[in-house]
């Protein structure tokens, strides 16, 4: 094969495999320090040290920040924060798999109410269906936890907000606006978890693990996809970020141990095929599915 079709090509979806492998096998260190410092004060020390890691990278305060640019960058920062937290905080109780699957309903819904198409009530069924399956809705969902999966779904929120709030904020600043998020977030967040956590968060011997999980769920894989989004369509990107969920069920399987059922398989491929319909049948108008997010 000639070597400028495989960097066309293989190149890209590569990285963006790796960048989603980063962010699942982040989420699932993240989960194993839970018993130490809570999912609060583990969100606050992803954030802070992935703001340190990006600051120092991007450094923002190279290009002023006009002051109508603030409100949308607050609104971003904050979702940020909150979709992290809530959804670290479903973690507890939810397999990681299960978690990001109904986590994606936001980002699945944001598409879905931007699109005027007749097939997209398609994907809407095939959504509900893998909802269905997995909350605690009758005796099939019974293996879930309520609570867990109801943080799940305000992740998705957030997610969905921060997608919109994102768009405003990068239209403006670019990569700049992404730093200035994740720091407002970390702002935002790291009082939670201090007054969760205490001194645990002083523990010198979690330094390691803490700065695997920001860079595994924020600064690799933001590098990675921003590679991606460089030499992919926005159509193919979208196609291919909608298997994610599957990313977090095989890396809950390895690294946690996490078995999930035959139903909650069904449920995930359910939502990832919804996701995947969306955006093949979505306008190049319509905002991208999938915007890098860091979970």
């Amino acid at each position: 094969m000639p070597r400028s079709r495989f960097a066309s090509l293989f190149y890209p979806v590569a990285v963006l495999m790796v960048s989603m492998a980063s962010i699942q096998s982040g989420a699932s260190l993240a989960k194993s320090l839970f018993p130490v410092l809570g999912a609060q004060g583990v969100t606050a020390m992803r954030l802070t040290f992935a703001a340190i890691i990006l600051l120092v990278l991007l450094r923002p305060w190279r290009q002023p920040i006009a002051r109508k640019s603030w409100a949308s960058l607050l609104a971003y920062g904050i979702t940020l924060g909150g979709m992290n937290l809530m959804f670290y905080m479903a973690l507890r109780t939810v397999p990681l798999g299960v978690a990001v699957a109904l986590e994606f309903t936001g980002p699945l819904a944001v598409a879905l109410y931007f699109s005027r198409k007749a097939l997209d009530f398609l994907w809407i069924a095939i959504a509900v269906f893998g909802l269905w399956l997995l909350l605690p809705i009758g005796n099939l969902g019974q293996g879930v936890d309520p609570t867990g999966a109801a943080l799940a779904l305000a992740a998705g929120v957030c997610w969905g907000l921060y997608i919109i709030f994102g768009q405003r904020a990068g239209s403006d600043h670019g990569t700049q606006g992404a730093a200035l998020g994740v720091t407002i977030a970390a702002v935002f967040i790291a009082p939670i978890g201090i007054v969760h956590a205490g001194t645990a968060l002083l523990d010198l011997h979690l330094l390691p693990a803490l700065l695997g999980v920001a860079v595994l769920s924020s600064a690799l894989p933001y590098t990675l996809e921003m590679v991606a989004l460089t030499r992919l369509p926005a159509r193919t990107f979208g196609t291919l970020m909608s298997i994610e969920p599957a990313f977090g069920a095989l890396s809950g399987l390895i690294f946690l141990g996490e078995q999930l059922t035959f139903l909650q398989w069904l449920a995930i491929a359910a939502i990832i095929v919804a996701s995947v319909g969306t955006t093949l049948s979505s306008q190049p108008a319509q905002p991208v599915l999938n915007a890098p997010a860091p979970d």
